[in-house]
């Protein structure tokens, strides 16, 4: 049986992961003068998720570091299920599939490095980042046009929802992201 395309696989997502360092940011960290982390995030992106959302498709996030940056952007994008400072992802992965009920195949993850390869391999759609390491972005089912950080995450949400044919028309004007 030959592999399913992008569309067919996009078509099954109720389930999008999320890497934050090079995916949600352009992989950048700063550090102020006192050590705060601070963090730069695509307004773009955060209405792809809030449309995901809108559309019954859940948003998590999966992320080998800590920041509470991360924590204050997902809050204010009602995202709920926020793993941070996992270095082995496997156990936040497999939380996800349990507490929505979810199969592999329901499941799309972005990534952009060698540490996400390992929940690639698990999923139903893999998305590469257009900046993702090479292996990452041969192993991707689809890699965005855009860097991580720059818009790449509102890309892969609108291809999910085109192929899940969600209509804009039915979007409220006010959304904030």
């Amino acid at each position: 049986m030959p592999p399913l395309s992008p569309k067919a696989k996009a078509e099954k997502i109720k389930l999008l992961i999320l890497d934050v360092d090079g995916v949600l940011t352009n992989g950048n960290i700063w550090f102020a003068d006192n050590g705060d982390e601070q963090k730069s995030f695509h307004t773009q992106d955060g209405l792809g998720m809030k449309r995901l959302q809108r559309a019954n498709i859940q948003v998590a996030i999966i992320s080998g570091r800590k920041s509470p940056a991360v924590d204050r952007r997902m809050k204010e994008l009602g995202i709920t299920q926020v793993f941070q400072g996992q270095e082995n992802k496997q156990a936040a992965y497999e939380s996800l599939l349990e507490t929505y009920q979810l199969s592999p195949e329901a499941v799309a993850y972005v990534g952009d490095d060698l540490p996400d390869m390992h929940i690639m391999k698990q999923v139903g759609f893999r998305i590469a980042v257009n900046n993702a390491v090479p292996e990452v972005k041969a192993f991707a089912d689809w890699c965005t046009t855009r860097n991580g950080g720059e818009g790449a995450v509102r890309e892969a949400c609108e291809l999910i929802l085109s192929y899940q044919k969600v209509s804009k028309q039915n979007e409220t004007k006010n959304i904030l992201a």
